[in-house]
C-alpha cells in the first residue's frame, strides 16, 4: 500500500513538472511591440499594402525595418496612410495615426503637413524627404539639435539645387531655347520654382509653365504638345514621383528630352537625372524609426542633409531621341546606362 502511494506521488510530480516548462513560458511578457506609422502624400494607399510593396519607397521602408529586426505580426505593427495627391488631408492622416498611439510617425515632409506637426508635439516625426526648410517653419531649433519631437531628412540643402539641375540639362542640349516646367502652381511660386526661372534667365532659356492638378496632367500635357519646348524639366514633387510612369511615357512617345530627380524616372526610361537617391532617404528614416523606439528622441537627432548628389544618365533613351551627350557631360556622370 505504501509502495502504491509512493508511486502515485512520483507520477504526480513527474506530470507537474512536465508541465513547469510550459507554464513557466506561458507566463513570460510578450515581446515588445511597436506601432509605427507610415504616410505618403501622392502614392496610392494599395502600392503601399503588404510585406514587399509595389511602391519602391515603401518597399525599401518595409524592408530596412526587417533588416533591423522589426516583422509585422511579430513585433510590429505598421500602419499605412496616402492623401495620395490630396495634400491638404496630411493634417488629418497625422491626427489619425496619434489617436492610434503610434511610438513613431514617419511622413513625407510636404509643406502642407507643417501645421499637423505643430499641433501635435507630443509624437515622435521624422519628415522624409522633407521638402520644405524646417527651421525657417519652426518644426525645428536648428538642424543639428531639433529640440522639439521631430526630425528628418531634407531632399536638397537648398533651393538652388534645381538651378544646378538645369544647367547640366542645359549642357547635355546645347541646343535647348525652351523650356517646360511641369509641376503644380505651388512648384512654379515655391523657391525651387524660383530657383528655376532664375537660372532659365541667366542661361537664356524661355521657360513656360506646364501646370498640372494632383491627379490631372491632360492640360500640361496638352501645352506642352502645342508648344513644342526643347525639353521639359520635371519638378520635384512627391505627386510626379507618384506619376512617374505616366510622364515618363508621355516624353517617350513624344520623342521629348526630359530632366528628372532622381534616378528612378531613368529606370523607367527618362533621360537624365540629377538629385539625391531618395530611397536612401527612406531607408535612413528606418534607422531613425527604430533609434526612437529604442529610447532615442528626435531632439536629439540631427535633421540630416544629403550629401551625395548624382546625375544619372540613359543613353538607350538618348539615341532613341536622337541625341548625343557631350562627353564633358558624359564624363562628370554617376552612372550611364547603356
Amino acid at each position: 500500500m505504501l509502495d502504491m502511494r509512493r508511486r502515485e506521488f512520483i507520477a504526480l510530480v513527474g506530470g507537474a513538472a512536465a508541465g513547469w516548462p510550459l507554464r513557466a513560458q506561458a507566463q513570460q511578457p510578450a515581446a515588445n511591440l511597436y506601432r509605427v506609422g507610415l504616410i505618403f502624400a501622392a502614392t496610392p494607399l494599395s502600392e503601399m499594402a503588404g510585406p514587399d510593396p509595389i511602391h519602391p519607397l515603401a518597399r525599401t521602408f518595409v524592408n530596412e525595418l526587417r533588416a533591423l529586426g522589426y516583422h509585422e505580426g511579430r513585433n510590429l505593427v505598421l500602419e499605412r496612410r496616402s492623401a495620395e495627391g490630396k495634400s491638404e488631408r496630411l493634417f488629418d492622416l497625422v491626427s489619425d495615426l496619434v489617436e492610434h498611439n503610434m511610438d513613431v510617425i514617419v511622413a513625407v515632409g510636404h509643406p502642407n503637413i507643417i501645421p499637423a506637426v505643430k499641433t501635435w508635439t507630443t509624437v515622435s516625426i521624422i519628415l522624409a524627404p522633407i521638402l520644405f526648410d524646417p527651421v525657417e517653419a519652426g518644426v525645428v531649433e536648428s538642424l543639428a539639435r531639433p529640440g522639439k519631437n521631430v526630425t528628418g531628412l531634407t531632399i536638397t540643402p537648398s533651393a538652388e539645387i534645381e538651378a544646378k539641375r538645369l544647367e547640366l540639362f542645359r549642357a547635355s542640349l546645347p541646343d535647348m531655347h525652351r523650356l517646360a516646367l511641369l509641376g503644380m502652381r505651388s512648384d512654379w511660386e515655391d523657391p525651387f520654382g524660383k530657383s528655376i526661372q532664375a537660372a532659365a534667365g541667366q542661361l537664356g532659356v524661355t521657360l513656360f509653365h506646364a501646370e498640372h492638378s494632383p491627379d490631372d496632367y491632360t492640360d500640361a500635357f496638352a501645352a506642352i504638345t502645342r508648344e513644342r519646348p526643347d525639353g521639359v524639366l520635371v519638378a520635384n514633387t512627391p505627386v510626379n514621383f507618384a506619376h512617374r510612369r505616366l510622364i515618363v511615357d508621355f516624353a517617350t512617345e513624344n520623342r521629348l528630352p526630359a530632366t528628372y530627380s532622381n534616378r528612378d524616372y531613368v529606370e523607367a526610361g527618362g533621360l537624365m537625372s540629377y538629385g539625391t537617391e531618395i530611397s536612401d532617404l527612406l531607408r535612413r528614416s528606418a534607422t531613425y524609426a527604430h533609434k526612437i523606439v529604442s529610447g532615442g528622441k528626435p531632439a536629439d537627432l540631427p535633421v540630416e542633409q544629403p550629401i551625395k548628389f548624382e546625375l544619372v544618365i540613359n543613353l538607350k533613351t538618348a539615341k532613341a531621341l536622337g541625341l548625343t551627350i557631350p562627353p564633358g557631360v558624359l564624363a562628370i556622370a554617376d552612372e550611364v546606362v547603356e
